[in-house]
């Protein structure tokens, strides 16, 4: 029996440690040609001289279980490093099939308190990490599908975060990049569906690096799985990853400890219109302000939205 992958291959950022050793593991599990990319640097804030030691460790794990990988140390956030590293998957294998965006870094601050630098650089990996490799593989698949004049395989799993649906005091950087992925991901969807690609965003909860010590008060049990492995996220990017998964396009969907949620899009609660022209400001007061007269004082939206799913 062939596996889901087969034929195919793939380029996971970030999979030096944490959630991105886990996909790029379940990738090539599945039968995929696996590029794995982390630029290396050891710590979770982006400090630190870049080594190669986490990709090639990864890499090596992958050929040691039978399957094909390389290494790749490049900084996604860099234009001409992504556009190395699609070349790399295309120049090794033939062709880039699947693109897993994971690589990330944390620099938390309240929004009174963060720096200019520290809004910058989370925004450069997350977001612009995101686009640049983004970039690069929606021209492969462009430009292949015009040479075979109709569709062709693409999948992209782009990794979004909780803190972008409900909020997260501390993260003003990572939430908007989180947001901002989301947005990137639809309009790709939208975009490249012609070609016979598909790109989805995932809202990954698991004990790594980047997270130890949001979940540091949670014990690992010691007879099971621990419920924030990253091993818990890593199936479901296999199966975006799939042929299965063909008619999953532009979705955001929430996976941890053996649960997955689709997430639904926006949609309109209440809507008010004015019996004039336009509003004034009486006539909005009158109409808004008893709306919202039974929410908690500095409870948001978003967190009365998804409660019951974050606390899951």
């Amino acid at each position: 029996m062939s596996l889901p992958l087969e034929g195919l291959s793939a380029v996971v950022t970030g999979a030096g440690r944490g959630l991105g050793r886990a996909e790029a593991l379940e990738l090539a599990r599945l039968g995929a040609a696996v590029v794995v990319n982390d630029y290396g640097q050891p710590g979770r804030d982006g400090s630190g001289e870049a080594s190669a030691a986490p990709a090639e460790k990864v890499a090596a794990e992958i050929r040691e279980q039978g399957g094909r990988a390389v290494a790749h140390t490049g900084d996604v956030a860099d234009l001409p490093q992504a556009r190395a590293l699609v070349g790399l998957a295309v120049s090794e294998f033939g062709k880039l099939d699947v693109l897993v965006n994971n690589a990330g870094i944390l620099r938390d601050r309240m929004v009174f308190s963060m720096t200019e630098d520290e809004w910058d650089s989370v925004i450069r990996v997350h977001l612009k990490g995101h686009f640049n490799t983004t970039h690069f593989a929606a021209a492969h698949w462009r430009d292949r599908s015009k040479a075979a004049g109709g569709p062709v395989y693409g999948r992209i799993v782009n990794t979004s975060s909780e803190a972008f649906l409900a909020g997260s005091a501390g993260q003003p950087n990572y939430a908007a990049a989180k947001g901002g992925i989301v947005g990137l991901t639809t309009s790709t969807a939208l975009a490249l569906a012609k070609y016979g690609v598909t790109a989805n965003a995932i809202c990954p909860r698991a004990r790594t690096r980047m997270t130890e010590d949001v979940f540091a008060g949670l014990a690992r049990p010691e007879d099971r799985l621990d419920p924030l492995a990253p091993e818990h996220v890593a199936p479901l990017v296999g199966y975006l990853a799939s042929p299965a998964a063909a008619r999953v396009n532009g979705q955001l969907l929430v996976v941890h400890g053996g649960m997955v949620a689709v997430v639904d899009r926006p949609r309109v609660r209440a809507k008010f219109d004015s019996k004039q022209e336009t509003f004034t400001y009486d006539e909005l007061d009158a109409l808004l302000t008893p709306h919202y007269a039974d929410r908690p004082p500095g409870e948001t939206f978003a967190a009365a939205e998804v409660l019951g799913l974050k606390r899951g």
